[in-house]
């Protein structure tokens, strides 16, 4: 394993599981000094001594990321503990319910937008300043190739919006030396979830809705699987990496193929 991210430091949202744990792993395996931001604290101190066992170097911040408060403390905590943020890898998210938009309740499209939008947005805002000052920096939101999807129009119309973020900061940010990019996963096997998005029973509509889903990922995936976190990880490790030096503001589907 190469080095890339040596003498960085890296801060990665929803680094319990997932993508996010998957991330986190990587980049300290690279070198980096890495700040494990998550809600779930049990999964996350996991994570951390995962890294550190290997003789890498971890913390953690629990916090919420669905507030602007939330995301500047994530910010502050690392620099104190860190002197700088190198990288930001913005993950948090994830659809909650599938149904035809029809079939949602206003408190789950607020749920929905609350999860997978204010995260990366907030965060971007709160750690655009450290990256200004020090005239560098990565930044790598977590989009979704739902936005060409069935049964999860409020997650992709989040996720769409974290794509249009992502572009228009790159290009008021570019002289800045501050990149940002996006990687928009496809299916992804994640496994069981160690915290469930939502403790809701799943409805009958519930359930033909992630059906449909599924259904649908299976058949526009010229690849004909699911990815896994790992594969999804290389990407973002790689747009985060120096050799990306000379890309920002790129959206880049790792779907297998798929385009939704």
């Amino acid at each position: 394993m190469t080095q890339r991210f040596k003498d960085k430091v890296v801060l990665v949202t929803g680094a319990a599981q997932g993508i996010g744990k998957a991330c986190a792993l990587r980049f300290a395996k690279e070198g980096g000094t890495v700040m494990i931001a998550d809600r779930a604290e049990q999964q996350a101190r996991l994570v951390q001594q995962e890294i550190t066992d290997a003789g890498g170097v971890a913390t953690v911040c629990i916090v919420d990321l669905e507030t602007s408060a939330g995301a500047k403390e994530l910010m502050q905590t690392t620099v104190d503990t860190f002197g700088r943020i190198d990288v930001s890898v913005h993950n948090v998210g994830g659809t909650i319910w599938a149904k035809p938009f029809w079939e949602y309740p206003e408190d789950q499209i607020e749920k929905e937008i609350n999860r997978s939008l204010w995260p990366t947005l907030w965060c971007c805002r709160a750690v655009i300043p450290y990256m200004r000052e020090q005239q560098a920096g990565a930044i790598v939101n977590v989009g979704s190739v739902a936005t060409r999807g069935i049964n999860r129009v409020p997650y992709s119309a989040a996720k769409g919006g974290v794509q249009a973020m992502t572009v228009c900061m790159a290009l008021e940010l570019a002289e800045q030396n501050i990149r940002v990019n996006c990687v928009n996963p496809g299916g992804v096997d994640q496994g069981v979830r160690a915290t469930p998005r939502t403790t809701d029973a799943m409805t009958p509509v519930d359930q033909a809705g992630m059906d449909g889903v599924v259904q649908q990922t299976m058949r526009d995936t010229p690849m004909k699987r699911y990815g896994t976190p790992e594969e999804l990880a290389a990407a973002i490790c790689f747009l985060a990496a120096d050799e990306s030096s000379y890309i920002t503001g790129e959206i880049i589907n790792v779907a297998g193929g798929g385009i939704g």
